[in-house]
């Protein structure tokens, strides 16, 4: 199968309710963009906190605040046992922070977090050995992991620890069947019987809503009134960065979430950690931006969790004192910048090796995987994505672990599910995957050196029998920019929305005549570009090779600062190079 043609389709705009919400008072353009993402009235834009779904729906979560407010009132040591990516650091400072303005004593709370090269994913028999060793509990917390790990919950179990699962990711199949562990109580809104509205919410999603309800608990015990209870708020800059950072589906319920964040960001209310990560980022967190956490904050901790320990990440979020929490924030930057040295040498030889199969197929097969002894098993995720979007096909990229194993993580597209592909794989071959598990979009499995072939050939197939969509190559836009709104104004007024996984930036669209085009910094094509009779600046980054003289982009609206001025740009995310005909 050859790689697909790129096209750019127009999103779908209802007119009827881009004009009812506009007449409710919503921006014209905003009302155009917001209509082509399924929102259907104003109301719906209300983020106000009240607008949150209450804990109540989320099953286990009443459960797990009695079992914690008995704990803390018992004076019991509690062990949160974190992830490793952005997601899980963030749930961790949550949970953390949030059962001390609880009334936890500082000194009964601890936490452990995986090493990805040492433990792997998830509640292990080896991270309880870990915990039991490093802080002596006796409460095992999760937060974002523990929905599947059977043998670490029994082996918590065994040792006489009550064990309280958050997490938001899918349960475990054994033999077809749902399996979940036999821990005390479970928190997913994953888990089956669970009629939570928000199916989407992120890990530190869930840890905030855990700590709602344990309020609540603690209220209806007498421990403080309404009036006087402990503003959890305070800590929906954390959940803001790690709802955006893991790239979950921004629902209703997350985008009040995030939105949240964003505002007490903005007016200068957010953890130390928070404030010292936008400095080493160099963003203004006064014009904070989903975008900020996307691809600013949240790489800076996940490069923590990729190249060294995860444990610099969570300090960070946990840090008190602005200089400490300034420190920890230049460590994370030193070694994003180490991440991505190793990406862009990882990448380059990847890309070789997938010029190699192609060279000697003469077509992409239904899925991908590659490996080589040099590959990193911290990067193995983000290379996955590249090589996912120049081939689109699912792709999985291996590297070498401590253990031996082949640690792979894979990226898919629009049309297969990963984790049900990987599941069909199992069935298959059953001695194939030593582990797997993930989402629809990302998954990750291991598997034994000697089996590299017979998991491409098993992946191809199960990804021919599972795939409900060819592979395509498309770009949603939301139409040509209006002239008026070519403005800094607009470009702000777009930045203060909440955007995401499911409520996409919006991606304008627009043929133009190429009046200029360079290469800067040896890898972005730095473009002058004519529309309605006036140049605009144009940067698409990544790419190298020229254009032709009349194309039609598909690009962001951005701004470019320099020297104290801001210029609009048009932040290129594809082209047609043959554009059809305008329509009269």
């Amino acid at each position: 199968m050859a790689v697909p043609p790129l096209t750019i389709a127009a999103r779908d705009v209802p007119p009827r309710t881009a004009w009812a919400l506009e007449q409710a008072g919503v921006h014209p353009l905003l009302a155009r963009l917001f209509a082509a993402r399924g929102v259907k009235t104003a109301d719906e834009l209300d983020d106000g906190l009240a607008r949150m779904l209450p804990p109540a729906g989320l099953l286990g979560a009443a459960e797990a605040a009695g079992l914690l407010a008995d704990a803390i009132g018992a004076g019991s040591r509690i062990c949160v046992v974190a992830d490793y990516d952005c997601d899980g650091a963030t749930a961790c400072a949550v949970m953390l922070r949030g059962l001390r303005m609880l009334g936890a004593d500082p000194a009964t709370l601890g936490y452990v977090v995986p090493d990805r090269r040492i433990h792997g994913y998830g509640l292990t028999p080896a991270i309880v050995d870990l915990a039991l060793e490093r802080e002596a509990p006796d409460v095992l917390l999760t937060v974002d992991n523990g929905i599947a790990s059977l043998e670490g919950v029994a082996h918590a179990a065994a040792h006489g620890l009550t064990v309280v699962i958050t997490d938001h990711h899918l349960p475990a199949v054994v033999d077809g069947e749902v399996r979940l562990p036999e821990a005390d109580v479970i928190v997913d809104p994953s888990q089956p019987g669970c009629s939570f509205a928000s199916k989407q919410l992120a890990g530190v999603g869930v840890a905030f809503y855990v700590l709602l309800a344990l309020r609540a608990e603690l209220r209806e015990r007498g421990e403080f009134s309404l009036a006087e209870q402990p503003r959890l708020d305070a800590l929906l800059d954390l959940v803001a960065l790690g709802t955006v950072a893991d790239v979950v589906r921004l629902d209703r319920n997350n985008r009040c979430l995030v939105a949240q964040g964003l505002k007490r960001i903005r007016a200068g209310r957010m953890q130390p950690g928070v404030a010292a990560l936008f400095a080493a980022a160099g963003r203004d967190p006064r014009q904070a931006s989903a975008g900020d956490f996307g691809f600013a904050l949240g790489p800076r901790l996940n490069a923590a969790g990729r190249l060294a320990d995860m444990t610099l990440g969570i300090e960070c979020l946990l840090a008190d004192d602005p200089a400490r929490a300034a420190e920890l924030a230049a460590t994370l930057d030193a070694i994003n910048r180490e991440r991505r040295t190793v990406e862009a040498g990882m990448r380059e030889q990847a890309e070789l090796l997938v010029d190699r199969t192609l060279a000697a197929a003469g077509e992409v097969d239904a899925a991908f995987a590659v490996y080589d002894p040099d590959f990193h098993e911290g990067v193995v995720g983000i290379i996955a994505s590249r090589l996912k979007d120049r081939l689109h096909r699912p792709t999985f990229v291996f590297a070498l672990g401590q253990d031996g194993a082949l640690k792979g993580s894979g990226r898919s597209v629009e049309g297969l599910h990963l984790r049900d592909a990987l599941d069909l794989v199992s069935k298959q071959h059953p001695l194939l995957l030593k582990r797997f598990g993930g989402h629809a979009m990302a998954a990750g499995c291991t598997i034994a050196l000697e089996s590299l072939d017979v998991f491409r050939g098993a992946l191809q197939e199960a990804a021919r029998a599972l795939s409900t969509a060819p592979p395509t190559q498309r770009v949603a836009s939301d139409g040509p920019l209006a002239p008026a709104d070519w403005t800094v104004a607009t470009a702000r007024l777009i930045d203060a929305q909440v955007w995401g996984a499911a409520f996409e930036a919006p991606i304008f669209c627009d043929a133009v005549e190429v009046v200029s085009q360079r290469l800067v910094g040896e890898k972005h094509l730095k473009l002058a570009v004519r529309l309605g009779g006036v140049v605009r600046d144009a940067i698409w980054f990544g790419r190298v090779e020229p254009v032709g003289d009349r194309i039609r982009l598909a690009y962001r609206l951005g701004l470019d600062s320099y020297n104290g001025l801001e210029r609009l740009q048009m932040m290129v995310v594809a082209a047609e190079e043959n554009p059809p005909p305008r329509t009269a």
